[in-house]
């Protein structure tokens, strides 16, 4: 009954599915505008209301032809599709057909990073010189110079032939034509629309997946459940004696849970002859029983699984333990010693096989613990090319177990693991008292322990080899439980291996698919110890018995092996001579699919006379019993106990139960139940559960209509019926979630019909909509949440959705008889009708009248007797056009019609649903969404309604209960945002998907509408929300769903024209071309509103216009933008313009430009947003140099010049100064670079996709400040995607290693659950990211936007190329769009006024292009422009802006030094031109002249890989076009040209040798100095050299010099400014600057007549004014901050504040107070440090001109003697090899005769600043000691006999002063020392020194403050300690004792003798000061240390106190003199 019930779902063998095609769209170009909608001005947090969609598309005919452009407009015709999907059928045979699977989807997502891998394969790799030039620097062998003579400053005639002898580039052809502008710019244009690439984000990192809320996986098609799968193959058994067959059972158990966990598999591994002996009682043997190999499945693995293998032997006489005592005993080695013995065995065992070969007896038992062979042979990985062996510790293994999967708490892994053999030598016999699986669970356990009970019994040994090893994937030759043949089965012949039926130790949570109906009988035991007569030897034989009679058993018991596959009956194992034995065996029947209470088991007892007599049968029935196994529609499964009965049963006995006493009938043991067997089956027909078989048993009686019918003790009836079925219903929730699981799919088909199909009982129509849809719902809520692993990401359970989506359909029915319509209230059922049975569609065609697939006869036996029509097709029934298909409304007992639909009924149930059922629909809404939009679909296909108009598809009441819906979901969403975070985003999604899906199957407007409710309900609760950033993402979420759509663009309307607000009533004009030329004022404002989220832009393109109001409003600044909300929306519009890059539909680009039309606005957008974008140009915002919106202040552009330029060409160009004022004062970005990035390149995406008439329309309108804008967004967007190179990339590889390891700790964290993963997403958004703003990262990505990086930091080299090769694509493509926006730009100004206020911004933008690492290919376009650019407007270079005009030679000239020969060409053609237009107008280019000299300099001082080479080929290349040029040829202008390559040629000369001294830093700021001193007599040049060597100090930290070279280039500024203008605050020359630097005099200006600044192109440079000079001096004071010279900074601005005062600019003067504040607290409050000195000599010749030269160098503070000589010593021994290069190591001097000349030698010591006493008056701070310094002093021990050190009598000492050229600091670490004197000290004086020096320590330590005691004991204890050799006392006894004889050492005895005097009293001093200090643990301390003292006094006393009379004669006498005056 049941079968019949499911047997239409166990036929079909398609999985059906619906599907949107991908095909595509629409737009219309019709000249009638749209109507004005209401308002204009609808801000943007409101929802405009959309276009009429339906109405628009209807009265809008497309009028383009048919074509890609066409096909942008419609939705395709065949968009939805019904696709059958073969079912796959892993069998041979069908095992009986099933249910029918249909598919249902709209989700396209065409982009992956998979496909944009695959999209980037054919990229042509750019060239860029970045990586050229690395190469080449790994082949060039460093080139070294000895000294600057070697190649002094060439002459003319040297560089003429030079030149002359070098070759030029190759001349690019057009450059000396003259052409008119328009033509130039028309061939730049193709020139660089040519081989553009047409997808630019292909090019970017595909979007993040994290963020693709929209994705949805597909379900996995529904399959029977497979665990991890192990073959065993049984491949020998052989005993030590061979006498008779025996038989093998395999299984496996589980200890722990005490189950049995696999059906029994049994094998037969007799030799052909052993077999023969039971040849007469298996006469045919099947090849199915005679397989060796089995598969076990193990879902559960666990540590406590058992393979048991039990063997039987054929019965004989006798117990078990004789039976096994020869097996024991006789060994084969023995054989002749048994063999009569053995001869007697074997005839018995011929006898018992002939006679009672039947039977079977127990005879012995082993188990094989499985985690010993997965864990002994290494559970390793067998795809893991390391697991070469199965070492390791089990700890080791189980943690490997655990990466791959963690099942259970042991964490066994079955699925992997090294095959094994294993031979098994030891079985147990079997004891015919413990057979019982209870008894065989403590046998196992007892097996684990070491000392095991079993292991001391003696043991049957055999030898029985098996292999053990994971299951192949498809195996062959296999057959199923039961026994069909697997697919790949190649030949039916061979012998097979068997799939083992799995019993999972748990619960599987997996649908039936395939049908399967098996019972297993079990019996246990039998007590027949009462039973009278010879009963002993008991077998029982166990039959499926169709009826009574004895004819009607069935075959349908699996045999077991080598006889048939199936039989009739089977006997349990004899054991013998027991009256109550236990029973151990497994019967295995395949029952028929319709049961009927007829069918039954019976068992027959039999007493098995083992010995032959005579008159005694072999068999004797010994009791009957049976079970009957229907039971009210039930099959009974369970444990039993029955009575048996002596006798045959009587008739009619199948019907009732044996525990029924029935009259006359003897029963064993008075009716007791003596008998128990347990029955148990698997099967997909029978539940085995009491609510789903009640449920199923209701439907199928209504189905049937066999009423009245039994159940249980309830008769129903067509009275109580409703009730039964609503009450079995709501029962549904009582039934084991396992059992629901299983019959899921036939459950909710079941419930499905009920709703669509409502029963007619007793002519009423039955409503049971309501009582289904809560079944339904209350089942799905059950569902997931106690599957809560088998979930996707949007929530959805696995089980469900794959039903939706393969399974579902909806129910077609029989065709109705016609009268039964009308008929209301029949009292009576007519006989016509046929109830509705489940049927389904079986293919693709509709039409087909049968199902494809023929049943087994059975099942057609029982189709056939239900006399069924099954010949109808769909086109009689209700779903016909014209059927009828009224759905029963809001009356739920009104009877009008019996046929509903399921999408009607679902959400007019929803609707109403309340409390607990609607909470459960809420839960799981995005089930009832599925299901109701797979009806709707569905509905149309079978209805035919495809073609019907949208708003005739669905019933008013329908469309209105959808409304209700959607808007109560809304408010939902809206109210419980904050209490159920989880359920509300599941419910944001499911709604969003579900509109998305309505959009293919309804009117568009209405959804449109749908859509705009839900936005007014959220933006309502925003106004009040107290976390109005959750609700913002959760709508963010929703509308990229709902955009997600395949007909986005089409949904957009994307080729309507967008009407103006002027005219409501339709324009007549109709536009036909492509092109839209507005022309009236009128339509212009139209275009303005397309770059607008206008009224009209919104409701026309109302998806993109939502999406694009999100991203809006979200990067507003004062918005609430959180950062990971920019991230959705930003990702939200990329993952949209990504899927349309990838979209086949919209490679046209025409297509194109209209798709964009729809992002326009997303320009004006980024223009807003920029202040808040990441600055990628790599300057920090200002810190604080003055007000920055004051264009005069040029320090942000000083700042670049001092790395090396008049304008930087580091990536920190500052456009402030000179594009528009705002931008200077951006404040710092809130966007991270992640985000900032991804916004731009959407921005260049619409940029370069769109028409280009319509951006010059818009550009035209925009004001200057916009422009600007725009300008500034594009210099963004060329050092955003500026080329990193490779080597920059690999270094990104492993930084991004190092953050996916603290990723992957987190994810740890989270999934082991200290914490969630919800509270870690909640987090995160809160926070900013832990790698602050530069990236937002999620945690579960592998960090950064090179998102294909692998877990691997070692890239493949080919991967990092393939890096290299797209990101190279990527700037190549990102700064081409630039540059067509640039021209377009150009385009649009020229005719207006704006011109030169735009030009100048369009120059620079270009020349920052210029600027970056460009390739080859855009430098070519970018060149092309600049000239045109140049040719235009020579003006805007010529005769205003100066700075233009340098920053443009420079990048000239940069790029004519490059490695790439195309670059070169390019460079010098623009670079002759640009002199060639200069010349032009005025006839001397002395402007370029100037600056291309400057700008060489500049290049030279700076670039690290500057090639003169390349330089020189280029400089060939002008002089070849000037010569060439034959217009100008006799005019002076080539001989300037030449000149100018001359001068050039020289300062390349200059370079050479710069560059070999790279790596010397001394020598290479030498030769910038001496090249600047060369430029004395040309300001612009000298500042430039001197700025290039502040930029070189800078790189190397030092602040001091870099600062000086500023003050220096400040000096020099003012030296000419002077003489330009008397100008009263301005400082009159070098003469004001020399309290800053003393050296600075040296740039005091060349006299007038040699130069005069008025001269065109002298003194040009932007610095040669106040504002430069301003500049210079700011960066002078912040370079002398950076080097702690606070003092300094004060002089600095007392220069500059006089210039502030005048200019009354207060806001300066407030900002340098406060700087001159912070310099004066940090003088008061810090300590500092200067730089160390030292003397460095240099002898040999090998040093050429530094030969015997000394130098004082300065290095950084606390720099040790051993550091620098190191560095020297390794410097040069590198330069000049190892052996050449010695360290003198004394300070003597040196004799050049004694050295080596061969070697070089360096002599270094350490020197300190000298002053003379007079000097220190002034020097009193520390910093007056370090500052201005020129002379220098070192000491030189030494003794007259030449040692260094001797006694203090003879020690002498030689002090050296040293004086320098110039003053330190200066603009160089090391300065000439031009004066050197020596002071010899004899003895005396070396004493006296060193006296004065202990008494000042002494001083120093007893008043330091605060007060250091440790310091102090420290001194006292060298000065007074007894200890001390040499000390004060040593010192006294040698000089003091004995008055000198020679009167020149009076004075420095007396001298010493007062040093003494000082010294004992300043010990008295600091001991007093010692013991005020001191606790109590020094006391004894400080005692002895006085007692030193008072010692030292003592001895000290005589010898101060003693004084010379010759000194004070003359004293005296004076001194009376004076008082006679007086």
């Amino acid at each position: 009954m049941i079968y019949s019930l499911f047997k239409a779902e166990w036929k079909a063998q398609n999985y059906l599915f619906l599907s949107l095609s991908e095909k595509k769209i629409l737009p219309e170009r019709t000249g009638q505008a749209y109507k004005s909608y209401v308002d204009w001005q609808v801000p943007l947090t409101e929802v405009v209301e959309p276009v009429d969609f339906e109405e628009y598309v209807s009265s809008h005919a497309p009028g383009a032809e048919p074509g890609p452009l066409r096909q942008l407009m419609e939705f395709p015709e065949d968009d939805l599709e019904l696709l059958p999907l073969e079912k796959e059928c892993t069998t041979l045979e069908p095992p009986l057909p099933e249910e029918e699977h249909q598919r249902y989807s709209t989700m396209y997502t065409p982009h992956n990073s998979e496909r944009q891998r695959e999209r980037q394969r054919g990229l042509v790799k750019q060239t860029f010189e970045l990586d050229e030039a690395a190469a080449a620097e790994r082949q060039d062998d460093q080139r070294r110079s000895v000294s600057l003579d070697d190649t002094p400053r060439g002459s003319w005639a040297s560089s003429i032939f030079d030149l002359k002898n070098s070759s030029p580039d190759a001349l690019l052809p057009s450059v000396l034509e003259r052409t008119a502008a328009e033509e130039m710019d028309r061939r730049n244009t193709d020139a660089r629309l040519q081989g553009r690439h047409s997808d630019l984000l292909g090019l970017y990192p595909p979007p993040d997946e994290d963020e693709a809320v929209e994705r949805c996986s597909l379900p996995e098609v529904p399959k029977e459940h497979c665990g991890q799968r192990i073959m065993v193959k049984c491949l020998s058994l052989k005993f030590e004696i061979e006498i008779e067959p025996i038989f093998g059972t395999l299984a496996l158990y589980d200890v722990k849970e005490k189950k049995k966990i696999s059906e029994n598999f049994h094998f037969d591994l007799n030799s052909d002859q052993m077999k023969g002996l039971l040849k007469s009682h298996t006469p045919h043997t099947a090849i199915s029983t005679m397989a060796r190999s089995a598969i076990f499945s193990i879902t559960y693995p666990s540590a406590d699984i058992f393979l048991v293998i039990k063997l039987e032997k054929v019965l004989q006489q006798g117990d078990i333990g004789e039976c096994c005592e020869p097996y024991m005993v006789m060994k084969e080695s023995d054989s002749s010693k048994h063999k009569e013995k053995l001869e007697k065995l074997r005839v018995q065992a011929e006898q018992s096989c002939s006679r009672l070969g039947r039977f079977r007896m127990p005879f012995a038992w082993t188990a094989i613990h499985l985690l010993n062979i997965v864990s002994s042979v290494g559970g390793l990985d067998r795809s893991d090319p390391d697991s070469d062996s199965g070492h390791g510790t089990w700890n080791e293994r189980k943690k490997k177990g655990f990466e791959r999967m963690s099942v259970g708490e042991d964490m066994c892994n079955f699925a992997s693991f090294r095959p094994a053999t294993l031979t098994v030598t030891n079985f147990f016999k079997q004891e015919g008292d413990r057979l019982s699986d209870e008894d065989l669970y403590k046998f196992l356990a007892d097996m684990r322990r070491p000392s095991s009970v079993l292991r001391r019994l003696r043991p049957v040994t055999a030898q029985l080899k098996i292999d053990i090893s994971p299951a192949p994937d498809s195996p062959h030759y296999c057959l199923s439980p039961e026994l069909l043949h697997v697919k790949p089965y190649p030949d039916l012949r061979v012998r097979p291996t068997k799939e083992v039926l799995e019993f999972p130790a748990r619960y599987v949570y997996t649908p039936h698919t395939t049908y399967r109906n098996l019972l297993y009988i079990y019996p246990q035991s039998l007590n027949f110890s009462s039973r009278q007569g010879s009963v002993r030897n008991i077998a029982v034989k166990v039959q499926f018995m169709a009826g009574e009679d004895p004819s009607q058993a069935m075959p349908v018991i699996f045999g077991k092996s080598s006889c048939a596959e199936f039989m009739k009956e089977a006997y349990s194992p004899v054991i013998y001579h027991d009256k109550s034995p236990e029973f151990y065996e497994e019967m295995k029947m395949k029952i028929p699919a319709n049961l009927t209470d007829n069918h039954h088991l019976l068992f027959t007892f039999y007493h098995i006379s083992c010995q032959p007599k005579q008159n005694t049968p072999l068999e004797t029935p010994v009791g009957y019993t049976w079970i009957p196994l229907m039971q009210h529609g039930r099959l009974r499964t369970g444990s039993f106990s029955l009575p048996v009965s002596v006798e045959k049963p009587p008739p009619s006995y199948s019907v009732l139960t044996p525990d029924v006493s029935l009259p006359g009938m003897k029963w064993v043991d008075n009716h007791k139940g003596v008998f128990n067997v347990e029955v148990t089956a698997a099967s997909s027909v029978h539940t085995q559960d009491p609510h789903l078989d009640k449920f199923f048993t209701l439907v199928y009686v209504l189905e049937e209509y066999s009423f009245p019918f039994r159940l249980k003790d309830v008769i129903i009836t067509e009275a109580n019926m409703e009730g039964e079925l609503k009450a079995s219903m709501a029962a549904l929730r009582g039934a084991l979630l396992d059992t629901c699981v299983r019959f899921l799919h036939q459950l909710l088909s079941k419930l499905i019909l009920l709703i669509v199909y409502p029963p007619v009982i007793a002519g009423q129509i039955v409503n049971l909509g309501r009582a289904a849809f809560e079944a339904m719902a209350l089942l799905v809520n059950q569902i997931h949440k106690n599957l809560e692993g088998n979930q996707d990401q949007h929530g959805r359970n696995n089980l469900l959705a794959s039903y939706i989506h393969y399974c579902f359909h909806l129910p077609t029915t029989e065709p109705m008889p016609v009268q039964f319509a009308t008929l209301s209230r029949a009292t009576a059922r007519p006989s016509s009708l046929h109830l509705s049975r489940s049927k389904s569609i079986s293919n693709s065609n509709p039409d087909l009248a049968t199902t494809p697939v023929s049943p087994d006869e059975e099942v057609e036996r029982i189709i056939g007797s239900k006399g069924i029509d099954r010949s109808h097709s769909w086109v009689n029934s209700a779903y016909a056009p014209g059927g009828s298909r009224a759905v029963l409304r809001r009356n739920p007992n009104s009877s009008c019609d019996l046929k509903q639909l399921l999408h009607e009924e679902l959400a007019l149930q929803w609707v109403v649903s309340t409390s607990t059922v609607r909470e459960a629909a809420l839960q799981q809404a995005w089930f009832f969404f599925q299901l109701m939009t797979k009806s709707m679909a569905h509905h149309l296909f079978l209805s035919s309604k495809l073609d019907t108009p949208r708003r005739q598809r669905y019933p008013d009441r329908f469309v209105d209960d959808i409304a209700a819906l959607v808007c109560a979901i809304s408010a939902d969403i809206a109210s419980r945002y904050h209490k159920d975070v989880e359920l509300v985003e599941r419910l944001n999604s499911s709604l969003a998907f579900f509109l998305n899906d309505l959009l293919s199957l309804m009117d568009r407007g209405f959804v449109f509408n749908l859509i705009r409710s839900y936005y007014k309900q959220i933006a309502n609760k925003l106004h009040t929300a107290q976390n109005p950033s959750a609700l913002n993402a959760l709508r963010m979420d929703f509308t990229r769903i709902v955009c997600s759509h395949e007909h986005y663009v089409t949904l957009n309307l994307p080729c309507s024209t967008l009407s103006p607000p002027a005219s409501p009533s339709p324009s007549t004009s109709s536009t036909t071309s492509q092109s839209s030329a507005f022309s009236s004022m009128v339509q212009d404002q139209g275009v303005a509103s397309m770059f607008e989220l206008s009224v009209p832009f919104r409701q026309q393109h109302f998806l993109s216009g939502l999406l694009l109001t999100e991203l809006a409003l979200i990067l507003e600044p004062d918005g609430e933008g959180v950062f990971f909300l920019h991230k959705k929306a930003i990702s939200a519009v990329h993952s949209l313009l990504c899927s349309h890059d990838a979209d086949p539909r919209y490679t046209d680009p025409q297509v194109r430009a209209h798709i964009a039309q729809l992002y326009l606005p997303l320009i004006p957008i980024v223009m807003d947003s920029l202040n808040q974008l990441h600055d990628f140009t790599g300057k920090n915002t200002h810190a604080d140099d003055g007000d920055p919106d004051n264009s005069n202040t040029i320090s942000q552009s000083v700042a670049m010049a001092i790395a090396g330029s008049p304008l930087p060409h580091i990536k920190g160009l500052a456009l402030s100064l000179y594009v528009c004022p705002h931008q200077a004062g951006r404040q710092c970005s809130s966007l991270s670079a992640e985000c900032s990035r991804t916004l731009l390149v959407c921005f260049l995406w619409v940029l370069k996709n769109a028409d280009a008439a319509l951006l010059e329309r818009w550009v035209s309108d925009l004001s200057v400040l916009q422009i600007n804008r725009l300008l500034d967004l594009l210099h963004l967007c060329v050092s955003c995607f500026e080329y990193k190179g490779k080597k920059a990339l690999e270094r990104i590889n492993s930084l991004t290693f190092k953050k996916s390891q603290d990723m992957k700790a987190r994810l740890e964290e989270a999934i082991l659950g200290t914490i969630g993963a919800r509270q870690e997403m909640v987090r995160r958004c809160r926070e900013r990211s832990p790698y602050g703003s530069q990236e937002n990262v999620r945690w579960r990505k592998n960090v950064t936007h090179w998102r294909q990086n692998t877990d691997r930091v070692d890239k493949s080299k080919a991967e990092v190329e393939q890096e290299s090769v797209v990101d190279g694509n990527l700037a190549t493509e990102a700064s081409l769009v630039v540059l067509d926006t640039l021209e377009i730009i150009v385009k649009t100004v020229v005719a207006s006024e704006l011109k030169e206020s735009v030009l100048g911004g369009v120059l620079r933008v270009l020349l920052h292009s210029m600027a970056g690492n460009q390739s080859a290919l855009f430098l070519q376009h970018c060149f092309s422009t600049q000239r045109a650019l140049v040719f235009k407007f020579p003006e805007m270079l010529f005769e205003e802006d100066t700075e233009l005009c340098a920053d443009l030679c420079l990048r000239l000239l940069r790029h004519c030094s490059s490695s790439v020969g195309s670059v070169r060409s390019h460079a010098s053609a623009s670079l002759y031109l640009l002199m060639r237009q200069n010349f032009e107008i005025g006839n001397n280019f002395a402007r370029v002249k100037m600056q291309v000299t400057m700008s060489l300099s500049s290049l030279v001082g700076t670039s690290q890989n500057f090639n003169e080479e390349h330089i020189r080929r280029s400089l060939k290349t002008i002089l070849t076009y000037a010569e060439e040029d034959l217009e100008l040829r006799d005019t002076p202008f080539p001989e300037q040209v030449q000149d100018l390559v001359f001068n050039l040629h020289m300062i390349l000369t200059d370079t050479v040798k710069m560059k070999e001294h790279q790596q010397d830093p001394e020598m290479l700021i030498d030769l910038m100095y001496r090249i600047a001193k060369g430029y004395q007599n040309s300001p612009d040049l000298r500042l430039t050299w001197l700025q290039n060597m502040a930029g070189k100090h800078s790189e190397r930290g030092n602040h001091a010099e870099a600062a000086h070279c500023l003050v220096h280039s400040a000096a020099l500024v003012a030296e000419y400014l002077n003489m330009l203008e008397d100008c009263r605050y301005l400082p009159i020359g070098c003469v004001t600057f020399q309290n800053v630097s003393s050296n600075v005099l040296e740039e005091s200006a060349v006299s007038d007549d040699i130069l005069s600044p008025e001269e065109e192109g002298i003194c040009a440079g932007k610095y040669f004014s106040e504002s430069g000079l301003v500049g210079l001096l700011e960066q002078a004071a912040a370079s002398f901050n950076m080097a702690a010279m606070y003092e300094a900074i004060n002089e600095v601005y007392k220069i500059l504040l006089p210039i502030h005062e005048a200019n009354r600019d207060f806001k300066k003067l407030a900002t340098v107070h406060g700087k001159l504040q912070d310099a004066f607290n940090k003088v008061y409050n810090q300590q500092r440090m200067f730089g160390t000195y030292f003397r460095v000599g240099f002898y040999g010749c090998r040093f050429g001109d530094l030969d015997e030269q000394e130098f004082v160098y300065k290095e950084p503070s606390i720099t040790k003697l051993a550091e620098i000589s190191h560095r020297l010593e390794e410097f040069y021994s590198e330069r000049f090899g190892d052996d050449v290069v010695e360290i003198i190591k004394d300070s003597n001097p040196v004799d050049k005769n004694k050295l080596d000349p061969n070697k070089a030698y360096l002599q270094i010591t350490y020197v300190e600043p000298f002053f003379d006493t007079y000097e220190l008056k002034e020097r009193i701070t520390y910093f007056d000691k370090n500052y201005n310094l020129r002379t220098f002093m070192y000491c030189t021990p030494f003794t007259l006999d030449g040692r260094a050190h001797g006694d203090l009598h003879e020690q002498y000492k030689r002090k050296t002063i040293l004086t320098t050229s110039h003053a330190f600091p200066y603009i160089k670490t090391r300065i000439n020392v031009i004066h050197k004197e020596e002071i010899i000290l004899v003895p005396m004086e070396v004493a006296i020194e060193d006296m004065q020096k202990k008494t000042q320590e002494l001083a120093f330590a007893t008043n330091q403050d605060p007060a250091d005691s440790k310091m102090l004991q420290m001194v006292l204890q060298g000065c007074v300690g007894t200890t001390v050799n040499q000390g004060p006392l040593e010192v006294a006894q040698v000089f003091l004792s004995d008055i000198p004889d020679d009167p020149k050492l009076f004075r420095h005895h007396n001298k010493l003798r007062l040093c003494f005097k000082d010294f004992t009293k300043r010990c008295e001093d600091a001991l007093r000061k010692n013991k005020a200090m001191i606790g109590p643990d020094q006391k004894e301390y400080h005692r002895e240390l006085e007692r030193n003292y008072n010692k030292l006094k003592e001895a000290l006393s005589p010898l101060i106190n003693r004084k010379i009379p010759q000194l004070y004669r003359t004293l005296s006498s004076n001194l009376c003199s004076s008082t006679i005056v007086i």
